[in-house]
């Protein structure tokens, strides 16, 4: 389901940027697939990791630990991650890795073990020129920590830029932790500035984990936004004016905001709010053919890698409800990687303002450029980006001799 949706999207970009078949192909098809069997505890488990590009330079993308993991939205996210580092101008091809498990059910023993057992499986495939891992859905800082134990374990050297999203005192970086909401942040604030709208700016927010409960943070700070609902797999709340603050006091100590006093919501009724902003921050899929008429947000900023599906676009375009697609909008955390990674390589510690600087710069200049060419055409803005992101790639390739 979710790479057909991209086989699609695709297939509108075709006939717009006239790319011929050859150009299509190295689009559709990916570099390197491979799978694995992992066993811990007498149980077996799948898990992949796809390269789908490595023109502009070696595959980056996170490892996601879920039970709905599938080689298809493996590949789907791949082909993201190709895009999202090409549009933001970083020297990385896109790869994405996955286990599928329920890690809500495991020991952090059985965690560690599958984390190492993830490396061993796959070392031969990665490492810091060929395909750099990161965090994704349900894995952290912890579990690169014991992924770059085991890589470095069996390689007999230290390689730092074998992974990112480490722990500081694995040669991590301090901007990684919120990075993903800090891009998106960035975003929304310079579309704001371009429409015009007026403050305070109303904010609905589905999925309340780390990218969801840290824009969510940043807007409440600002001053600027009312966030009147946020939600999480178990259920959302509503109110006038949310506290962030103590959204999250509540998130932390009882493992969901429903818990929080206010009115509850359902995750579908959510997205139908009537606000200027809906944030959506959880998982692919949550806007569809069939839901994509009762959305009343005026913007969508896409934090979740492929929430809006094909025929849902069409849908949001003709109600004229902006969307600001995941390619641009959470490309933060993958930049910030870029750092680290920079970092790593080159064994030297750069200023941490000056790397929020960078950061800020990057995001604007990302959005300055996909806005330009939706503002002055007939696209939206997700195929604003695409066109700006595959012309990079295939650029890398004619250059590289591959068309």
């Amino acid at each position: 389901m979710v790479f057909e949706n991209i086989t699609k999207r695709l297939s509108v970009v075709e006939k717009d940027m006239n790319l011929n078949e050859k150009e299509m192909g190295l689009l559709l098809n990916h570099k390197k697939i491979s799978k694995a069997e992992l066993e811990v505890g007498g149980k077996k488990f799948s898990a992949w990791r796809i390269i789908h590009s490595d023109a502009l330079g070696p595959g980056k993308g996170g490892i996601r630990f879920h039970p709905n993991v599938s080689e298809n939205e493996v590949k789907a996210l791949s082909f993201w991650m190709s895009l999202k580092n090409s549009l933001a101008g970083i020297p990385f091809g896109g790869a994405k890795g996955g286990v599928i498990v329920n890690p809500k059910e495991m020991s952090k023993e059985e965690l560690e073990q599958l984390s190492r057992a993830f490396v061993r499986a796959f070392h031969e495939h990665i490492g810091q020129d060929k395909d750099v891992p990161a965090p994704d859905v349900y894995t952290n800082s912890q579990t690169m920590a014991w992924m770059l134990d085991e890589y470095e374990k069996i390689k007999g050297h230290h390689e730092p830029g074998f992974i990112t999203g480490k722990p500081l005192e694995l040669q991590g970086i301090a901007l990684r932790s919120d990075s993903t909401s800090k891009g998106g942040f960035i975003v929304l604030k310079e579309l704001i500035n371009k429409v015009n709208l007026s403050k305070p700016v109303s904010v609905a927010i589905q999925g309340f984990g780390n990218a969801g409960m840290n824009i969510a943070k940043m807007l409440f700070e600002d001053g600027g936004f009312n966030v009147v609902a946020v939600s999480d797999s178990k259920g959302g709340i509503f109110q006038d004016n949310l506290d962030i603050s103590e959204v999250i006091k509540v998130k932390q100590e009882k493992g969901t905001v429903t818990e929080f006093d206010a009115e509850k919501i359902s995750n579908e009724k959510i997205l139908e709010l009537d606000v200027d902003v809906l944030v959506l921050a959880a998982l692919e899929n949550q806007i569809t053919e069939s839901n994509a008429d009762k959305v009343r947000a005026k913007y969508i900023l896409e934090l979740a890698n492929g929430p809006v599906t094909f025929e849902a676009d069409s849908i949001l375009h003709k109600k004229k409800i902006v969307v600001v697609p995941d390619i641009l909008a959470n490309s933060g955390g993958v930049i910030v990687s870029y750092f680290e990674w920079s970092q790593n390589r080159a064994g030297n510690v750069l200023d941490e303002d000056y790397l929020k600087d960078k950061l800020e710069r990057m995001m604007k200049d990302s959005f300055s450029r996909v806005y330009s060419i939706f503002s002055k055409s007939e696209f939206d803005m997700r195929q604003a980006a695409y066109i700006l992101a595959i012309k990079r790639i295939l650029a890398a390739e004619k250059l590289r001799g591959n068309i």
